[in-house]
């Protein structure tokens, strides 16, 4: 009986899609062949943490010793020491979840795999000022996000951000700025709404900030934010290829160059190449919303092709769409406007049942709030939210767990387990079960 076990184990392990293979052009090997760190503590800060782990120097590994919630007390962990691999995958069960925090990478070559970040407004007021991404890159460059996930941000969930004019000419801004980012394989949902934002109602799911350039966006699944799935502001470029968006409110994809944010600087036309990609209305949706619309003042040119949007239930929706009476224009392109080899690419009919079984933080060992997510994307229910008590009892309470960590066991090339079973790994479909459920299906 136990050999059954551990066979149907390693056979999940070798049917989980995206882990080890088609993994795309990665723009970094992060932390490879540097020293192994390891993180022993829960606590924010001190020896032993995540956070110390962060701020040492040179190239390097960190694995986890234990398993847990990392409570970040309404404060950013901040990555500015580059050559950097943050491997959550190597955590013993239940996995790495941040609380009341999120992530800013302002450094190069980092990789950050397999960590929960739930943000969340935690009591604060309305318009108080608590307002952080769950994750952005601020001018980084060479960066690999995988199998995260993102949720409850009172800014963007997942973004790539940075100053818009850093230099003196278009070339300085976009060397000075977040470029040659990969999201890959991450859920980023239920941003906040109206909660503790400055500006009021914040529930996005990604920026793309002006003029960062080189971002990719590969088999992601945004869930529940009003706008930014992403956007792109002027003269950003980007990719986004097999991503799938869920429930968007009043805008899903969409550009956007302002004219009152440029004035004294030429237009820069921002570029899309879009293919594959899924927008499924749900409960929060606005009727009739294109897969991608525009505003502001400047042009976008603009790849589509096989990108399908419908309404809640089925109808299709329009391609393209804007906001605002301007001069702006959507500049369509007869072939892509990013390179797109070493992507495996789906046909966008295939891609929802796909995605939702690989997207995410330790798909082989799933958080309680991400199943919610992910059963609800497929049953088509959820809506946008205010605060992160109105689906459940707010921020997860997990008991920690130890286990160390055995290098001899761990590909570190790669960071995946030898024998193909990861920690935690369930050979069983994973659904939140009630009592009855149970008991019903014993």
């Amino acid at each position: 009986m136990k050999k059954l076990v551990c066979l149907l184990l390693v056979m999940l392990a070798l049917a989980l899609p995206s882990l080890a293979a088609a993994r795309g052009v990665e723009p970094t090997v992060g932390g490879q062949g540097g020293r192994i760190i390891r993180v022993t503590t829960l606590a924010k800060d001190g020896p032993g943490s995540l956070a110390a782990a962060i701020a040492e120097k040179g190239p390097r590994i960190v694995v986890f010793e234990v398993g847990g919630v990392i409570d970040l007390g309404r404060s950013v962990l901040t990555i500015t020491e580059p050559n950097l691999t943050i491997a959550g995958q190597t955590a013993p069960s239940p996995g790495i979840t941040i609380i009341r925090g999120g992530i800013d990478v302002q450094g190069h070559d980092v990789i950050l795999s397999h960590l929960r970040v739930m943000t969340g407004a935690d009591g604060q007021p309305h318009f108080s000022g608590w307002e952080a991404d769950a994750f952005s890159t601020v001018g980084a460059h060479h960066v690999l996000v995988d199998h995260c996930t993102f949720m409850w941000a009172l800014d963007e969930n997942m973004s790539a951000s940075g100053p818009r004019f850093g230099g003196k000419d278009l070339a300085e801004w976009r060397a000075n700025t977040s470029h040659d980012i990969l999201f890959r394989e991450n859920l980023a949902a239920e941003g906040l709404a109206f909660a503790s934002h400055p500006k009021g109602e914040h529930s996005k799911g990604s920026l793309i900030h002006d003029n960062a350039t080189g971002i990719t966006f590969y088999r992601n699944l945004f869930a529940h934010n009003e706008e930014r799935s992403p956007l792109l502001k002027g003269g950003a470029q980007a990719l986004m290829i097999n991503n799938l968006i869920y429930d968007p409110g009043k805008r899903a994809v969409h550009y956007n160059l302002m004219d009152l944010e440029w004035t004294g600087h030429p237009f820069v036309t921002g570029q899309l190449t879009a293919i594959g990609n899924v927008m499924r209305g749900g409960n929060s949706t606005a009727p009739g919303l294109p897969f991608l619309t525009i505003g502001g003042a400047g042009d976008l040119a603009y790849y589509g092709r096989d990108n399908r949007a419908v309404d809640r239930f089925g109808k299709p929706l329009p391609q393209t769409g804007r906001y605002g009476e301007t001069a702006a224009r959507i500049l369509p392109s007869d072939a892509p406007l990013a390179s797109t080899a070493g992507f495996a690419i789906l046909p966008s009919g295939e891609l929802e049942t796909s995605l939702l079984r690989s997207v995410g933080a330790r798909p082989w060992d799933r958080a309680a709030d991400d199943i919610r997510v992910l059963f609800f994307v497929a049953e088509g229910r959820g809506e946008i939210i205010d605060d992160e008590h109105e689906v459940g009892t707010g921020y997860p309470r997990l008991a920690p767990s130890r286990a160390p960590f055995d290098p001899a066991k761990w590909d570190l090339v790669t960071m995946t387990p030898r024998n193909g079973i990861y920690p935690g790994q369930k050979a069983e479909a994973q659904e939140s079960l009630s009592a009855r459920d149970r008991a019903m299906r014993k």
